[in-house]
C-alpha cells in the first residue's frame, strides 16, 4: 500500500495558488472594466435616440407651425379677396342705379346732352349698339317733343368679381309725349352688367329680362 504524504509547503503552495490577491484583483478589474463599457455604450445608444426623438419632435413642430402659417396666409388671402369683390359689388350696384335713370329719362330739349351721358356711362357692345341706333332715336324724340324720367324703386347684385358685376333693377319710367301729354308710368326690371374700366363702372350690356 501506497501513502501519499502531503507537506506543508505544499499546502502553503495550493493555498497561494488558489488565494493569489494579484490574480483575484485583474479579474475584478476586467469585469469592471468591461460593465463600465456595456454601460458607456449603452449611454451612448440611448443618448442618439434621445437627440433622434427630440429631432423628429423639433421636425414635427416645425411643419405644425408651417402649415398653420400658410394656412392662415391663405385664409387673410381669401378674406381679402371677398371684401375686394363685396367693394365692387357695391361701387358698380350704386353706379349702375345713376346710370339706369340717365338711361329712362331723356328731355326733347336737352336730346345731344342726354345722349352724351348715356354713352359716356356706357362700354362693349352696349355703347356700339346705342351709338347706331341715337340718330334715329335723337329725332323721334324730337318730332314727338318726348320727356321722360325714371327712378329706380330697387335694386341688388346678381353675381360679382372684381372686374363684372351684373345688377338687376327695378324702375318705375314717366313717359310723355305730344300725343299722350299725361304722363304714362311704366315699371320695368332692368339686367345691367357693369364693367370696370379705368376705375371707373360701365355699363356693356343691358337687358330687358
Amino acid at each position: 500500500m501506497t501513502l501519499s504524504v502531503t507537506t506543508d509547503n505544499d499546502h502553503d503552495t495550493n493555498t497561494a495558488e488558489e488565494l493569489d490577491p494579484e490574480e483575484n484583483i485583474e479579474s475584478v478589474d476586467d469585469e469592471t472594466e468591461q460593465d463600465v463599457d456595456k454601460t458607456a455604450d449603452g449611454e451612448h445608444e440611448g443618448g442618439g435616440s434621445n437627440r433622434g426623438r427630440r429631432r423628429l419632435r423639433l421636425g414635427a413642430a416645425a411643419a405644425i407651425v408651417i402649415v398653420g402659417l400658410a394656412g392662415s396666409g391663405f385664409l387673410g388671402w381669401q378674406l381679402w379677396q371677398e371684401r375686394q369683390i363685396d367693394r365692387a359689388g357695391q361701387e358698380a350696384q350704386k353706379a349702375a342705379v345713376a346710370y339706369a335713370e340717365i338711361l329712362t329719362s331723356i328731355d326733347s330739349t336737352k336730346v345731344d346732352e342726354n345722349f352724351a351721358q348715356v354713352l359716356d356711362g356706357s362700354t362693349g357692345e352696349f355703347k356700339d349698339m346705342y351709338s347706331q341706333s341715337s340718330m334715329q332715336l335723337r329725332q323721334l324724340l324730337i318730332d314727338n317733343k318726348a320727356t321722360a324720367h325714371g327712378v329706380v324703386l330697387d335694386s341688388a347684385v346678381q353675381s360679382a368679381t372684381r372686374d363684372k358685376v351684373v345688377v338687376l333693377l327695378f324702375v318705375d319710367q314717366s313717359v310723355s309725349n305730344a300725343n299722350v301729354p299725361d304722363p304714362r308710368v311704366d315699371r320695368s326690371r332692368i339686367k345691367m352688367t357693369m364693367e370696370n374700366i379705368d376705375n371707373s363702372w360701365r355699363a356693356s350690356k343691358v337687358e330687358l329680362p
